[in-house]
Order: structure tokens, then C-alpha cells, then sequence
């Protein structure tokens, strides 16, 4: 398979995304993640831009070894000469020159006509050959320029020594059969393309930059021009994971293959986002967080008898342990079952009934569940006891100039009854409301609680000491509402008290 090279531009045109600047060691730390990640080309910044990003441009050079290191630069000559300067050290080094060839940009930024056009850009290259044989040449603005234009400057910037010729979609303008179509109309109109490599830098104005790279692959581009996360430019550029594993999940299709260890790709996710702070979202392909979990249950069932049934890459190949099958209210009995297991609990047909309708339940409460929360529920199912008062509901009232009122409902065998009472605060008076329903004097001795789980939908635990005449037992609950968990697990107390056999707590019916 003919190989595909991957330019990174990361620390160039990424860091050009509103609020992305970085330090030069930071961008350093993202240059060492590219080495890992096995890039071909990383271009490190703009140096005429600012004095930083000279020293960092300077500092990758220095630092890193592996890839070709590449300075931005405009036809110009101070440009060109701090692009030279800052690539220096590197042992493999490029000067990427460009210049609008579009005839909007000629007219209104850069006020010149082509003739004058095609004179800058030879001569930007030519001068950027005296740093260094390997010298790209992009003609800004491509998918808008006139293409017979277009064809003049790529031959005769590749006369000029040009040894890569970009053909970028400055503001993601392209469709992809358009962008096939003008890749395939260089190749066949510009006499010595052969002699340059064809890339392409595509922006995703319409979120087509991937697409359209990819297009231009199978035309006969060589060289993508990409970024970790598809950071940049305004909606941004290709996204380099997004690239890659397209070409190496559909190899049959594109029958070319990239350098990178797809490895390293979700660890390089990670770090551009923390440094940039630039959230991935969750729904981003590859690398978001919900790209290999999985909640649907008909997902969640057919993965679990066969992973390709909804999984075309291995979560292994970004550098996952493992995909994730997420429980929440869409989730089906199959996932449910094998996530028990995997936390350890056994339960039989009529416990595992119980414990998923209670799941069931749990999930219309909370976007997220976690570990924790499902142990929770098990520990609950585990401790279930034959019960003399079962919970229905509870309705509080409490504010600040109010005394805080609470009314219980609770279920016997005789059937189910309500209590009202008033307290210090609304648990105390959920406490008063059973003791009423249960004809029971409680003595609350201890109470805590404690978020199960993160977020602000996290379960709270409460654990409650009762005494009643001596006789003292522990109740536990978990619920998203901390009165609730509190009335249950003051009434799991006082359930276990009347199990032990307390004459005193004999069922009123």
C-alpha cells in the first residue's frame, strides 16, 4: 500500500482556535505525544508571528527528533528568514510558504494581479530553498480560485523547487466530489505535478473536512494536513484521528495505509484538550466518550453476543481498554445481568427481577449510573428482609420561616395508610410521620450521609442508628433524594426491629 503522510498542524493552525494559545512548553508536551503518535510532519507554529511563537517553533526544532519539523511563512522575505531560523536545529526541517491565489483575495486583501501573484509565490520559494531543500508552497484559498490559474502557479512554484504543493480549502467551501474532481484536474493539468507531492489542508465550515480530505485521497492526494481533535480555524480543520482511522478501518476501500500508532491517538485527544481547554464532545467521533459506549439494550444485547454487531474498530486501537456498555433507562435485562456479574453479584430469576425493576427506577432518575450506584441497589437486594411496612411515598414542606412538614404513606398487609407530622426539619418530621403510622417511638442516635456518586444527580447514602426501648438497629438507603433515602432508611431500621421480634413494635392494624 502506497502510504499516506500525516502533517500535523496542531500547533499551528489548532492553536489558532479562539482561546487556544499555548505556552512553548506546552506546546512542547503536544510535540512529544505527535512523536509518539508516529506523525510525519509537525508543523510547530507561525514565527514571524510573535516572539513565543518563535521560541517554541525554536524549541520543538531543538527538542524533537523523528519528524520533519515545518515553520509557516507568507511570500515574504522577513518571513521567511524567521521561519529558516526557527527550524534550523531540527535535523529534518520545511518552510511551508503560501500566498491567496482566489480572486476575491487577490482583489481585496492583497490588491495585486495575477502576474504579480505568480512572481511572489516562485520567489517566496526560491528563497525559502536557501534554508532548506524542502520547502511546500500552498496557493490560499484554492477551492475558489480560478483553475487554469490555479494550474500556472502549481507548475511554476515546482519549478521554482517546491517539493510539496497544498491545495487547501481555506474556508471549507468544497463538496467532495468537487474537491475529487479538482484534485483530479491538477494531476491532469499541471505538466510536472509528478515532480511534487499533492496535499491537502481542508477546513470544516460545513463540516466537511474530513470528507473531503478523503475524497482527495482516493484522487491521488499524498499528504493530509491535519490537527489532534480537529481543532482550528474558526469550526476547524480535518481531524487527524477521525482521517486516520477511516483509512485504516476501510483499508479496502482506500488501499493506502498512514505511519501512526493509532495507539496513541485517544492519550493525544486527551492532552490537546486539557491544554487548550477545548472540550471534546462527547458525541465526537472517535475520541468522544460516548464513541464506543454503548446504552441502547438492543445495542447493549448485540454487542454482548458479538462486539461487530455494533463496533467497527476495536476500542484497543486508540488506546482504550475497552468499550463500555452504559446503563441507564434504555439499557435491557441482558446488560444489566453481565454488568452484576462483573461487579461480582449472583442473583436468581425473582431477585433479579426485583433489582432491575428497581434499576429501572433509578435510571428514570439519573442520566448516569455508575458502579457505585449499582452496588448500592444490590447491597439493598441483599439485604432484603421480610418487611412490615413498605415505603409508598412521602410530600414535604420546609422553608425558611416554615415549619417543616412532612406526610408518609406506608403499605402493610392490612393495606396502606398516611401520617403527618411536623418536625425540626423535614427528616425529622418523615421520622415523626412513620413513627406515627408504626406506633413506634424512634430515638434517632446517629445520621449520615454521603454521595454514592458524582454529579449533581449523585445517589446519597443515609445510614441511621434507632433505638426503641434498648433495642437499637442500623437502616440504610440510597435515592438522588436525600429525604427520601432518609425516611427509608429510618423505616429499614425500625423493619429490622420489629423482625428481631420487639413485642413492643407489634403491627397496628
Amino acid at each position: 500500500m502506497e502510504k499516506i503522510i500525516i502533517f500535523d498542524t496542531t500547533l499551528r493552525d489548532g492553536e489558532q482556535s479562539p482561546g487556544a494559545s499555548l505556552e512553548s512548553h506546552e506546546k512542547l508536551e503536544i510535540a512529544r505525544q505527535l512523536v509518539r503518535l508516529n506523525v510525519d510532519v509537525i508543523e510547530a507554529g507561525f514565527p514571524v508571528s510573535s516572539p513565543g511563537d518563535f521560541k517554541a517553533v525554536r524549541l520543538i526544532a531543538q527538542k524533537i527528533k523523528g519528524p520533519t519539523i515545518c515553520g509557516l511563512a507568507r511570500c515574504l522575505k522577513k518571513d521567511i528568514e524567521a521561519a529558516g531560523e526557527a527550524v534550523k536545529p531540527a535535523k529534518k526541517k520545511r518552510i511551508h510558504v503560501f500566498l491567496a491565489t482566489s480572486k476575491i483575495h487577490m482583489k481585496y486583501k492583497l490588491r495585486k494581479a495575477e502576474d504579480e501573484i505568480a512572481r511572489l509565490a516562485v520567489e517566496g520559494v526560491k528563497y525559502a530553498r536557501r534554508f532548506t531543500d524542502d520547502v511546500e508552497f500552498s496557493p490560499e484559498d484554492a477551492t475558489r480560485s480560478e483553475k487554469e490559474f490555479l494550474y500556472r502557479v502549481i507548475e511554476e512554484v515546482i519549478t521554482a523547487g517546491a517539493a510539496t504543493v497544498n491545495i487547501p480549502d481555506t474556508v471549507g467551501y468544497a463538496i467532495p466530489e468537487e474537491f475529487d474532481e479538482l484534485i483530479r484536474d491538477i494531476r491532469n493539468n499541471v505538466p510536472n505535478i509528478e515532480k511534487a507531492v499533492i496535499s491537502v489542508h481542508c477546513h470544516n465550515d460545513l463540516g466537511l473536512a474530513v470528507s473531503n480530505s478523503l475524497a482527495a485521497v482516493k484522487s491521488g492526494a499524498r499528504q493530509i494536513e491535519c490537527t489532534i481533535n480537529g481543532i482550528g480555524e474558526r469550526a476547524g480543520n480535518a481531524s487527524l484521528e477521525e482521517i486516520v482511522m477511516a483509512i485504516k478501518t476501510r483499508s479496502d476501500f482506500f488501499d493506502v495505509s498512514t505511519g501512526i500508532v493509532t495507539e496513541e491517538i485517544y492519550k493525544a485527544s486527551r492532552i490537546v484538550s486539557k491544554l487548550t481547554g477545548i472540550v471534546v464532545q462527547p458525541n465526537k467521533a472517535i475520541v468522544g466518550q460516548n464513541a464506543f459506549a454503548h446504552e441502547a439494550g438492543i445495542h447493549q444485547d448485540g454487542m454482548l453476543k458479538r462486539r461487530t454487531t455494533y463496533e467497527i474498530m476495536r476500542p484497543e486501537e486508540i488506546g482504550l481498554s475497552a468499550s463500555s456498555l452504559v446503563l441507564g433507562k434504555h439499557s435491557g435485562r441482558h446488560a444489566f445481568v453481565e454488568k452484576m456479574k462483573k461487579l461480582g453479584y449472583s442473583l436468581n430469576a425473582s431477585g433479579i427481577d426485583r433489582a432491575f425493576a428497581r434499576f429501572k427506577e433509578l435510571a428514570d432518575k439519573k442520566k448516569s449510573i455508575y458502579d457505585e450506584d449499582l452496588e448500592i441497589l444490590m447491597e439493598a437486594e441483599a439485604a432484603q428482609i421480610p418487611e412490615a411496612w413498605r415505603f409508598v411515598s412521602i410530600h414535604t414542606v420546609s422553608g425558611t420561616n416554615e415549619i417543616p412538614v412532612a406526610t408518609v404513606r406506608l403499605r402493610s398487609k392490612a393495606g396502606s395508610f398516611d401520617g403527618t407530622a411536623s418536625g425540626d426539619g423535614p427528616v425529622d418530621a418523615c421520622c415523626k410521620a412513620i413513627d406515627k403510622i408504626t406506633k413506634t417511638k424512634g430515638e434517632m442516635m446517629d445520621y449520615s450521609i454521603q454521595a454514592v456518586t458524582k454529579g449533581k444527580d449523585a445517589l446519597g447514602e443515609v445510614t441511621i442508628r434507632v433505638r426503641v426501648k434498648g433495642n437499637v438497629a442500623i437502616g440504610k438507603a440510597a435515592s438522588t433524594d436525600v429525604i427520601e433515602a432518609s425516611a427509608k432508611a429510618y423505616l429499614n431500621a425500625i423493619n429490622k426491629l420489629i423482625r428481631k421480634g420487639n413485642k413492643r413494635l407489634k403491627i397496628e392494624t
